[in-house]
């Protein structure tokens, strides 16, 4: 259990600080950021849909089988993510900020970063609860897809008139609030038995519903070259078999 503790505390503490790779961004133009994140929403959504259904479902059916509970938690994870951008009224956004494309103010987007970070925080720790090698599966998905929310999450502080320096500072004080997600599921998982049986398929229903209607329709609405195009299913099956080959890893 010690084990489970350590790797999940040191995983949810590097996923936060990729709140801070926003820095990075500074440099590069409006334009070549758009189409760089593009890239990465393909690759996190190819992750996302990979990890859910390569690694935290079929975990879940060898542990406890494929019965009606394991659906329905998989449908409530669905449920929960919806409920969540529906009640904070913040869309998950990758794209940085234009006329074209508005964000909400940067108190919303802290707020809604922290829900969403929270949530990390719970199914890093979920998955270590039930194995080392699933929780670093899960933690490489989380990562991917962490990527280019940070990146638009400081283009949106940073739109909304805050200076780089507090954009980096909220950006990261709500990254924070996975630590605590990950700490109240280990405290959790010691009381409550088979906890993994609840979490794990709720976890991989967030996955599909962050992939299937946050990221992909991101990049439907992009109007892109067929050239750009193609690169995108390129990295969404680069994603998926970036989860392929954690399999063999393990």
């Amino acid at each position: 259990m010690f084990k489970s503790f350590s790797f999940a505390l040191v995983s949810v503490i590097i996923v936060s600080l990729i709140s801070l790779v926003g820095i990075f961004t500074i440099s590069i133009s409006e334009r070549r950021l758009r189409r760089l994140l593009l890239f990465l929403v393909s690759f996190a959504a190819g992750s996302l849909f990979g990890g859910a259904f390569i690694h935290l479902l079929p975990e879940v059916f060898n542990e406890y089988g494929f019965g009606l509970d394991v659906s329905l938690y998989f449908l409530l994870g669905i449920i929960l993510f919806f409920i969540l951008e529906k009640f904070i009224h913040w869309r998950h956004c990758h794209i940085p900020t234009t006329k074209r494309h508005p964000h909400h103010l940067a108190v919303m987007n802290i707020v809604g970063d922290a829900l969403h970070n929270f949530m990390d925080g719970v199914v890093i720790a979920a998955s270590y609860l039930s194995s080392v090698k699933l929780g670093i599966t899960t933690t490489t998905a989380v990562i991917l897809h962490e990527i280019p929310q940070e990146i638009g999450d400081f283009s949106v502080l940073l739109y909304a008139g805050l200076s780089r320096v507090k954009a980096l500072f909220f950006n990261f004080l709500s990254a924070l609030s996975a630590v605590i997600g990950t700490i109240l599921v280990l405290v959790l998982g010691q009381k409550v038995g088979d906890f993994s049986l609840f979490l794990l398929p709720i976890t991989a229903g967030g996955f599909v519903y962050i992939a299937g209607s946050d990221l992909i329709p991101e990049l439907h609405k992009a109007c892109e070259p067929v050239r750009e195009s193609i690169f995108q299913l390129i990295y969404f099956i680069l994603g998926i078999l970036v989860m392929v080959s954690l399999v063999f890893i393990e």
